[in-house]
């Protein structure tokens, strides 16, 4: 253990293995922060938290089941010339839940806060924490196998995952009230998992799609709303200055 902090090859290892699991988890706080949007206030937090700490368990648990994890990426059948395996079943299945879990959300938002509680329950904690459980594993595969091609140490591996995760709960509440303050940024949040969920759909069915362009499509995405919400703030501060003297408007 001490080796990983004396020994700069495994220290780069570590800290560049920590940015990572940073930038993949990205995707997970931003599905953590909307389910756990749909919860009463006092319980969110709880969810964010909650959902990260098991996200810590997921991947320490693949971690330690490098075996079982390799053994997923063998063919278990084939389809038109097409092989499937273990990871390309769970991938394809995640992918089909955040498409169909995005779509929902986003009519919820479009129909109106009053409509949606009447058409639908609203969740409770466990079943919230069931979802994100269940996603998480598929936002793990990608952190994990990550983590096996850059670092051969196994300790430097579930440090790096634990720094990282504890990193993102220091974080996910600051997002988490970003997100439900501004409903533009929510629908755009919403809109990056549809893009993850087809992603995840065309790697189960062998097209991977490179993540540096679905991150540069959501980094393009972000600044054109900040732009956009430095434009209103900037016109209702006139506005108001108009309203407060209208003598100026003259």
């Amino acid at each position: 253990m001490i080796d990983m902090f004396t020994n700069p090859d495994l220290l780069i290892g570590l800290l560049t293995l920590t940015a990572l699991e940073i930038v993949l988890g990205i995707d997970n706080i931003i599905f953590i922060s909307i389910l756990a949007s749909r919860l009463p206030e006092h319980q969110r937090n709880t969810a964010r938290l909650g959902g990260l700490g098991l996200a810590v368990f997921t991947r320490i648990g693949l971690l330690l089941s490098l075996s079982w994890l390799m053994g997923l990426t063998e063919p278990w059948f084939t389809v038109r010339g097409l092989e499937f395996s273990g990871r390309d079943l769970i991938l394809a299945g995640g992918g089909l839940f955040l498409l169909a879990k995005s779509t929902f959300e986003i009519h919820a938002n479009l129909v109106g806060t009053e409509h949606a509680e009447a058409a639908t329950v609203p969740p409770s904690l466990a079943l919230v924490l069931v979802q994100i459980m269940a996603l998480d594993v598929v936002f793990s595969f990608d952190s994990v196998i990550t983590a096996v091609g850059m670092v051969s140490h196994l300790p430097t591996m579930i440090t790096a995952v634990i720094v990282a995760v504890l990193i993102m709960m220091a974080w996910s509440g600051a997002v988490g009230r970003f997100i439900e303050r501004h409903p533009t940024f929510k629908m755009l949040a919403l809109s990056f998992l549809i893009l993850i969920g087809v992603s995840l759909i065309g790697e189960a069915f062998g097209h991977h799609i490179p993540k540096g362009y679905i991150y540069f499509a959501m980094g393009f995405s972000v600044l054109v709303e900040l732009l956009n919400m430095r434009i209103r703030d900037r016109h209702a501060a006139h506005t108001v200055h108009l309203q407060r003297f209208p003598d100026e408007a003259a």
